[in-house]
């Protein structure tokens, strides 16, 4: 049962249930992230995309693996930069949520624009690794090095600001990253709110086990494209963690870290390539990428863009009460699937 393929029913009757355990898992998350950023005075927006984005990535981390481990290195890239597409969404769905103001004006803040530069970057590396030549360093190719220093000076740059030169204009609308009341958590040690919030981390991470040894069993079986099933089927249930975090936040008024959940969890995403790179044993995994995983990182990239664009442009009402780019974002992601599927 754990090495062996797993029968058809089984597999999708388990890949709902991890679906719905992810899902639970990430609403008390919110709670607990909201709580901790207050508590520990890192903030909603450096909180929410280190240690929350960390936190709700296990998952997407584990598919990785497990994915490149088991000698399938198409579903592995597949649902890394398939996840980033799909959670990017979940900035939309969010914004849904908040009928105030269009949220992306009332979050902009230098860090979410800063963790957004870093994810390109990110992005543009892992194609720069596939376009180049193919070498390994023990069996690990040395873009994946370079991507792991990329995130740790893009972290230190935007933790380590003093005085920021640019800051964003603040309205009647903008939602300040101020202290909330905590309600019923106020009695409870910080220590216990950490234990509390690890365990709910390791629910999310076995969840994304079960998910992907069911997504092997659907590329056999059914027949389903590998890019389809992992950045369609693995990439939503690895973007549902952020998803519901991101509504769940919203919901309390945690605005900033809803977003800087989502883009702190894409830049993690990213790294999900090198930890896929290092699980694979067949040579570089960024070589092993096809046209449809190429596909997926320049869409994952435009929709990366189109967020900035709607944080700097600040559009207080747009189309549809999402916003122009909410709008661009829920398109922009139909059309990937659409052209994945056929």
């Amino acid at each position: 049962m754990l090495t062996g393929q797993w029968p058809l029913g089984w597999s999708v009757a388990l890949f709902l249930a991890a679906g719905l355990l992810t899902v639970l898992g990430s609403v008390r998350l919110a709670t607990l992230g909201d709580v901790l950023a207050d508590r520990t005075g890192w903030g909603e927006a450096l909180f929410g995309a280190v240690f929350f984005g960390l936190v709700t990535s296990l998952s997407g981390i584990v598919m990785t693996a497990v994915s490149a481990a088991d000698n399938h290195p198409d579903l592995a890239y597949s649902n890394a930069v398939g996840g980033i597409a799909a959670q990017t969404l979940a900035v939309a769905a969010a914004d849904a949520v908040y009928r105030r103001v269009n949220l992306e004006h009332a979050t902009a803040s230098l860090p979410n624009l800063l963790f957004g530069c870093l994810l390109i970057g990110l992005l543009g590396l892992a194609l720069m690794g596939t376009f180049s030549p193919e070498v390994t360093v023990w069996g690990v190719h040395p873009v994946s090095l370079a991507m792991v220093a990329f995130y740790w000076g893009g972290l230190r740059l935007i933790s380590d600001r003093s005085r920021p030169m640019w800051t964003a204009v603040r309205t009647p609308d903008t939602v300040p990253d101020l202290p909330h009341a905590e309600g019923a958590t106020r009695t409870r040690p910080t220590r216990a709110l950490w234990a509390e919030f690890l365990g709910v981390a390791v629910l999310v991470m076995a969840g994304g086990w079960v998910i992907a040894r069911a997504a092997e069993t659907f590329v056999a079986v059914t027949g389903l494209r590998a890019g389809f099933v992992g950045a369609v089927l693995m990439g939503v249930v690895n973007a549902l963690p952020e998803t519901v975090t991101a509504i769940a936040a919203v919901r309390r008024g945690a605005v900033t870290l809803a977003i800087a959940a989502v883009i702190g969890g894409n830049c993690l995403d990213a790294l999900n390539l090198v930890v896929g790179d290092v699980a694979y044993r067949g040579g570089s995994l960024f070589h092993a990428a096809d046209a449809d995983q190429l596909f997926l990182t320049a869409a994952a990239l435009v929709m990366t863009t189109v967020l900035l664009g709607g944080l700097l442009v600040r559009q207080e009402r747009g189309w549809l009460r999402l916003g122009f780019d909410g709008v661009l974002l829920i398109g922009i992601y139909a059309a990937t699937v659409a052209v994945l599927a056929f």
